[in-house]
């Protein structure tokens, strides 16, 4: 690694990896639809478990994403101090990017899993659930690396969760399962991703 942090080589993968990181405000320059289109095909070729592809995207512009803003600001208020602030800052950052791309599960494979296992119970529903939940994880996080390498800013909103029933509704999506939004522009200024844990911190080898 170089004292940055950024990788020594010149892996573009890596540098994408490394590049990435959070920006929740964004210029008004708009993004291209082909761009749109290159992240979104490489969320849908994240892993899925049973190759399910669960997840959906809705892309979301204009007049409905000033509605999602409004949906947010609005439910903020009967929160807490602490998610209800977290909520008016994810709204920002909706308000700010010129696309949004939510991402949700549609529960279909927590629906199909006692099938799958003929075992109807609770943690077997809970293991599909969990699945649903990694794969949708894993196309997110392909959607936020590929928009760096495109030279695009993006941050993961998860904090919508705690209005998920509103969100999903808005969506036209109630039966689904809420991941995340994703905003998605030109970063309104240059900055740093905060410094990561060393590695010695988070590895254990066994053998």
């Amino acid at each position: 690694m170089t004292e940055a942090g950024s990788p020594s080589h010149g892996n573009e993968t890596f540098k994408s990896i490394f590049n990435r990181h959070s920006i929740r405000s964004f210029t008004d320059k708009s993004v291209s639809q082909s761009d749109i289109t290159s992240i979104l095909d490489a969320a849908n070729q994240a892993p899925s478990a049973h190759n399910q592809q669960s997840w959906r995207f809705v892309i979301i512009r204009g007049t409905k994403k000033t509605e999602l803003v409004n949906l947010v600001t609005e439910n903020s208020a009967r929160f807490p101090r602490p998610t209800s602030a977290l909520l008016r800052m994810a709204a920002r950052s909706i308000a700010s990017a010129p696309v949004v791309i939510a991402v949700m599960n549609t529960g279909e494979l927590i629906r199909r899993g006692p099938e799958l296992f003929e075992v109807d119970s609770d943690p077997v529903r809970d293991f599909f659930r969990i699945m649903e939940i990694q794969s949708s994880a894993a196309a997110v996080e392909n959607m936020l690396i590929a928009a760096t390498s495109l030279g695009l800013a993006s941050v993961w909103l998860g904090i919508l969760i705690m209005i998920q029933k509103e969100v999903l509704s808005f969506l036209e999506f109630p039966a689904g399962e809420f991941m995340a939004v994703v905003p998605v522009g030109y970063a309104q200024k240059s900055s740093a991703g905060p410094k990561k844990k060393s590695l010695d911190a988070a590895v254990k080898y066994l053998q």
